[in-house]
């Protein structure tokens, strides 16, 4: 890979009475950042950086944040506009191959996902091995990790087109894993995709459709699950994005890479937070209470926080939240539901956010978890099913993610270093000798 450029600019560290100098790099866009992978071997010293908040991990073309202004690139296409003209697949392409799809790359590319959204037959029967009341996340880390058993030949690493077959088969079997989980979950039968639907439409299908009755698709719930997907399709080196990196730098097969994704995005302040939202919002109850809610957040003492609000890298408004708000308006409209108490609190919460001058101070503007709750709840999902559907979404990233490592000369295995506060070294005493 190694695109980075030297700016003619270096950076000295001085620590007792000697210095010692590390080049420092520029991207295209961003910060320029100081290369310190070789002070150990010089200085004998480690940088300390809990959460890896001021260290890059690696090199990426991918996506690009900039959150002090509310900017998300993939590929250096803003997220606005890939949601609003574009489809979920013609993303996945795009974080893929790094560039838009012709109209015939674009029609080989859907064919082939299209052609791949079946999963083994024998896959039915390990879902039976679940309790029935297994959580939707639990039963998605277990199956996507099971793929490796079925798909041998697509687990060789070294092989650049079995890195491809393993990217267009997750991207293709996540939704028909994730609809099977869902189904499993509620008690019905799965349902089999259906080639001569789109991505989106295909996986509300598998969702909602029933053998007793045909299904009807809606053009505009599967917009809007499409864009949804669009807006989760990869966020940089966010937590679980960096267990898949991290997983694949020791050369596991991929599916084993995704369902590790799959495990840290189940966490609640990563993938569980439009859930962690919807309960906030639930909580609330009323505009009226709003005040009293208001009141607790600005309050130090008081553990409680308003959920959906501030991010770890934007601190601005999230680019996605402004799609999200008019997703959710749109979905809303469709279903015929003008007077949700959960909707009116938020749209009042969002109006104290951006005119609140605690809220201004302290940059915490309503991000995208803070919509997308209310409308996955909308088009009838359960609160167990929004970190699943996140996943189906950030896919695409991951493996986009994960192939970029693979195919990096640079890469080594990641290894983080520590800062050990233990006991020194001290010498084994027999039981008996023990008081």
């Amino acid at each position: 890979m190694d695109a980075k450029t030297t700016n003619n600019k270096s950076s000295t560290l001085t620590v007792g009475n000697k210095n010692y100098d590390f080049p420092v790099y520029e991207g295209t866009i961003g910060p320029d950042v100081v290369d310190i992978s070789k002070l150990y071997g010089q200085a004998g010293i480690f940088t300390y950086d809990p959460g890896f908040t001021s260290t890059a991990s690696c090199e990426s073309k991918i996506t690009y944040i900039d959150g002090d202004e509310g900017i998300l690139l993939y590929r250096g296409y803003p997220i606005e506009q890939l949601a609003e003209h574009g489809d979920f697949l013609e993303t996945c392409y795009l974080l893929l191959y790094g560039e838009l799809p012709t109209p015939t790359q674009k029609a080989d590319f859907d064919y082939r996902v299209t052609r791949h959204t079946m999963v083994h037959e024998q896959m039915s029967r390990f879902f039976q091995g679940f309790r029935r009341d297994a959580h939707p996340m639990a039963v998605m880390c277990g199956s996507v990790g099971a793929l490796a058993a079925f798909y041998h030949d697509s687990t060789d690493i070294s092989d650049p087109q079995q890195r491809m077959i393993a990217s267009i088969r997750m991207i293709a079997k996540m939704p028909t894993l994730a609809a099977m989980a869902y189904k499993y979950n509620v008690g019905q039968p799965f349902v089999y995709p259906k080639n001569d639907l789109d991505y989106a439409t295909n996986f509300l299908r598998m969702c909602y459709a029933v053998p007793c009755e045909e299904y009807k698709p809606n053009p505009v719930l599967a917009r809007a699950m499409d864009r949804i997907f669009i807006l989760h399709a990869d966020h940089e080196q966010n937590a679980s994005t960096s267990t898949v990196r991290l997983s694949g730098s020791s050369g596991a097969n991929p599916f084993a890479c995704i369902a590790a994704g799959i495990a840290c995005l189940w966490g609640p302040a990563h993938g569980g937070a439009n859930e962690a939202a919807l309960k906030m919002l639930g909580e609330i109850g009323s505009v009226d209470r709003i005040p009293e809610f208001i009141k607790r957040a600005k309050d130090k003492n008081d553990p409680f926080r308003l959920m959906g609000f501030g991010h770890r890298v934007y601190k601005n408004y999230d680019p996605r939240a402004r799609l999200m708000q008019k997703t959710c308006h749109e979905v809303l409209s469709e279903l015929g539901i003008k007077d949700d108490p959960l909707l009116d609190v938020a749209m009042e919460l969002e109006k104290i956010a951006l005119h609140d001058d605690y809220f201004i101070e302290k940059k915490l503007y309503p991000n995208v978890d803070f919509y997308s709750g209310i409308t996955l709840k909308a088009m009838g999902f359960p609160v167990s099913m929004f970190t699943v559907l996140f996943a189906v979404a950030r896919t695409v990233g991951w493996i986009a993610q994960w192939k970029e490592m693979i195919e990096d000369p640079s890469q080594k295995i990641g290894r983080p270093r520590q800062l050990y506060t233990g006991a020194t070294q001290r010498d084994y005493a027999p039981i008996s000798r023990r008081k």
